[in-house]
């Protein structure tokens, strides 16, 4: 048996399978190897795009969260009247950032993206051609419907409150969808049967047609609604001949050799079983045998198996509807049963609206034809619906859409063409025409689902671009400064050690030369630095002597504490110094963005002293040597570690006044008798040349009577010395020698009382406050311990300050360092993934390119 048909010229998304030149006819079995032909390409189509779609889930899970592309229209002049291609790309997780692109469409409908450059490169003509809807996802849309109206823009208001993670999501639980969806066209490719959805809205007159086609009522059929379960009617050569209806049992996979997972029943029973059911979704098989011939039956065609789905209306309830919804991804050809009356409900296209993202043909039947009295006007109106509904079937409605009345075509004996045109129109859609009936809704849905692929591919590449774009700029600013950083770090480490021991070095020399310059000032008698608020005390006379030789050592004393406040401030100066050099060193070091230190460096804080609380507990002093911008430290005073001659003044025992101080008898001793070198290693020359006067010799005189009992007045003394004067007058050569004797110390006393005594008495204290400051090793040597003493806490205090600012420097420079190599090391990264996204996206978009053209999806016919 040979069929034949003359093929329309249509456009499709598939190859028409009929285009030879003429009226040439076409016998089924060239259809059906035409039709394997295709089938094995959409099978490879399907296996390659699934591969694609899973390795998009991987990749936005590991490596790159895919971002979910909107096109907007650009904001145009008013002068600007020509439609553009150009959008205005944004992503719903971040719609601040927006980028002009220009989506094109070639001729096999694939849509393009790129990015705009120049607002002259595009002619007027080309924009035209590339003008594209502003909807333009179809499988992959993420369609949040939200409030009473589900508006598009509540819907977007959610969407792109949302993270970048959570859109990803989203989209990975569509992919997934889309996955479950071409695995199940999958398997309607590979089997070799047909499936015929039947559905419409209530009292359509769904089961009069199935009734019509199979020429015999078995549906029941009613005013009132009756057809509530889901009827697949089946030849009944697949149930051996046998005529019966299988209920399927709830939660059962049906298998026709298994029993336990149906129930039978009569075929006359079918009505009471539809009626029993009717408050459960049951599946029901219905098996007829069709005594008419192939060619003219549909169920036994003797080319395929066809099943005929008789579903429950639209709008019958929530569940049934939406299980109509759900059924018809499983099936291969829609026939839409549509009252004349009544037209298109809100159900209805609803439905068809759904059904048309994935079958862009459907076999349309407007019922109840015959009542109609204006058939041309009912007509028109249902053509231009169907126009807005299903673009396609309003293309080919001479073979796809009918007007009849399926009640008069069971009347025996009547003649009724329309209904024979339509039968025979559905047999040769559904037979003949396979590649367009079964093969084209699964062409038509993934040449949607690759277009869906390719732009958001296309989008995302130009999101990798940017970003890699982004990565190696900030590369190129940031790496520099961290290499720059890196060659710099010992440098500056050198010079901060170089710094503070400069400091240091300064601050020790200095305090040295200031100290040592002040003994020796001292030690001759001399205020230890000129300050006006010190000077040396006037000559009272001889009766406030010993007062005069108090204030001396005061004076004295007061001007070593002077001269220690004199090298503390030379080493604020040669801190702050320091600090300043810091200071420029951070500026040289540090990068910009890193923020310098704001604490002011406050010299007087140095050199804080050891001070009591009120209850007479020590307490140390709270102060710090830096203080914030807008802080100033506490008042600073000298003072400072007892026993290094700090506050000098403040101590009582540096004060006391002794014999000693007036006259200097182991000195004077020393000079006439010793070595000629006092116990001071800095005694003056004009000290020893004044030894030989009276004052010299009065002085060896009161030093002979000390040596006699270490006291120059006392009982023994005072024996020895009658026993001794006695002896001395009892030779006569002694008694001629007294009288000039005495007159020389009676004339020295007096000379050196008058003349000698208000000069004396300041080298004497001096020497005296000296050699209590400089301390002898037992070896002759001595060990200035006044002076090495301040020295080196002077020098730990400058150092202190220098190390906390190279400390709080080495700490920014530091975290800096940290910072640009964690920084650079994101950009790396950030580059790489880039990269590693824009190389993958693009090889994405050339592989769903690939597929469609050996596939041969969206080329015109």
């Amino acid at each position: 048996m040979a069929q034949s048909y003359f093929p329309a010229q249509v456009t499709s998304p598939v190859k028409e399978l009929a285009s030879f030149a003429g009226e040439r006819q076409l016998k089924v079995e060239d259809v059906q190897e035409a039709y394997i032909e295709q089938k094995d390409k959409l099978i490879d189509a399907i296996d390659s795009t699934k591969s694609i779609l899973n390795n998009i889930r991987i990749f936005n899970r590991d490596e790159w969260v895919v971002r979910y592309p909107q096109f907007n229209e650009p904001t145009r002049p008013e002068t600007t009247k020509r439609p553009s291609g150009r959008r205005s790309l944004t992503f719903v997780d971040d719609p601040q950032n927006e980028t002009e692109v220009v989506l094109k469409r070639d001729l096999s409908h694939s849509v393009s993206l790129s990015t705009v450059v120049d607002d002259n490169t595009i002619p007027a003509e080309q924009e035209e051609e590339t003008l594209l809807p502003s909807s333009d996802f179809h499988v992959l849309r993420l369609d949040l419907k939200l409030g009473v109206n589900g508006s598009a823009t509540s819907a977007a208001s959610l969407v792109s409150q949302l993270e970048k993670a959570s859109i990803a999501n989203l989209l990975d639980e569509r992919i997934a969808t889309s996955l479950s969806h071409v695995d199940k066209l999958r398997l309607r490719v590979e089997d070799t049967s047909s499936k015929v959805l039947v559905t419409g809205d209530l009292n359509a007159g769904k089961s009069t047609f199935v009734n019509a086609l199979l020429r015999r009522e078995v549906m029941p059929v009613d005013q009132q609604p009756c057809t509530t379960a889901f009827c697949e009617v089946h030849d009944a050569a697949e149930n051996n001949g046998v005529e019966e209806v299988h209920i399927i049992n709830d939660g059962a996979t049906y298998d026709i050799k298994d029993e336990a997972t149906y129930t039978r029943a009569e075929l006359s029973t079918l009505e009471d079983v539809v009626g029993e059911n009717e408050s459960s979704q049951r599946m029901l098989k219905i098996y007829l045998a069709d005594s008419r011939t192939p060619s003219e039956s549909l169920l036994n065609n003797g080319v395929v198996d066809i099943s005929l789905i008789d579903a429950p209306g639209l709008n019958r309830d929530s569940l049934k509807t939406t299980a109509v919804f759900a059924r018809q991804e499983e099936i291969d050809v829609v026939v839409f049963v549509v009252s004349s009356e009544n037209h298109f409900t809100l159900s209805a296209r609803d439905f068809l609206a759904n059904a048309s993202k994935e079958k862009a043909y459907l076999f349309i039947v407007v019922n109840k034809f015959d009542q109609i009295k204006n058939k041309e006007k009912c007509k028109r109106l249902v053509l231009q619906q169907i126009k807005e509904l299903s673009p396609r079937t309003h293309d080919d409605a001479e073979d796809l859409v009918h007007f009849v009345d399926s009640a008069s075509a069971l009347q025996p004996f009547a003649a009724n063409p329309a209904f024979d045109d339509l039968e025979s129109s559905l047999r040769s859609f559904v037979l003949v025409k396979r590649s367009k009936s079964k093969l084209q809704p699964v062409s038509t849905y993934l040449n949607n689902l690759l277009c869906d692929i390719e732009l958001l591919a296309g989008a995302n590449s130009i999101v990798a671009n940017a970003e890699l774009q982004q990565a190696q700029a900030d590369l190129s600013a940031v790496k520099p400064v961290l290499e720059k950083m890196k060659k710099g770090r010992e440098a500056l480490e050198d010079s901060l050690e170089a710094v503070e021991e400069e400091g240091v070095a300064t601050s020790s020399s200095k305090t040295k030369s200031i100290l040592l310059d002040a003994l020796e000032r001292v030690g001759h008698g001399k205020l230890g630095v000129d300050s006006a608020s010190i000077s040396m005390p006037s000559y009272p006379g001889l009766l406030r002597v010993w007062e005069y030789a108090r204030d001396v050592r005061k004076a004295l004393i007061a001007s070593l504490d002077s001269a220690v406040k004199l090298a503390e401030n030379e080493a604020r100066v040669a801190t702050s110094a320091g600090v300043d050099k810091i200071k420029n060193l951070a500026e040289e070091h540090l990068p910009e963005g890193v923020e310098r230190n704001r604490r002011v460096f406050m010299p007087e804080a140095m050199f804080s002293t050891i001070r009591k609380n009120g209850k007479g507990t020590p307490k140390r002093r709270q102060s710090s040597h830096f203080t914030g911008a807008n802080g100033i430290g506490n008042a600073v005073v000298a003072g400072g570690v007892v026993g290094l001659g700090i506050g000098l003044a403040q101590r009582p025992e540096m004060l006391e006044t002794t014999f000693l101080d007036l006259f200097d008898v182991h000195h004077q001793l020393w000079v006439h008798f010793g070595d000629g070198s006092s116990s001071s290693s800095s005694s003056s020359k004009e000290d020893e040349e004044g030894s030989a006067t009276a004052l010299g010799l009065v002085s060896v005189g009161v030093g002979a009577m000390t040596m006699f009992g270490g006291q120059a007045i006392g009982a023994k003394g005072i024996i020895e010395g009658i026993i001794r004067v006695s002896d001395l007058f009892g030779n006569e050569t002694a008694r001629k020698w007294v009288a000039p004797v005495l007159g020389a110390v009676a004339i020295g006393s007096v000379a050196y009382i008058v003349l000698e005594l208000p000069n004396s008495i300041p080298k004497t204290v001096g020497r005296r406050v000296r050699a209590a400051v400089v301390s002898g090793n037992g070896e002759g040597e001595e060990e200035n311990v006044f002076v090495e003493g301040h020295v080196v806490r002077v020098g730990k205090e400058t150092r202190k300050v220098l190390r906390l600012a190279s400390w709080d420097l080495k700490t920014r420079f530091n975290g800096a360092l940290e910072e640009r190599a964690a920084e650079v090391k994101n950009k790396e990264e950030s580059e790489k993934k880039a990269k590693r996204a824009n190389e993958y996206f693009g090889e994405v978009g050339r592989k769903t390119r690939q597929i469609r053209v050996d596939a041969g999806l969206g080329i015109e016919a």
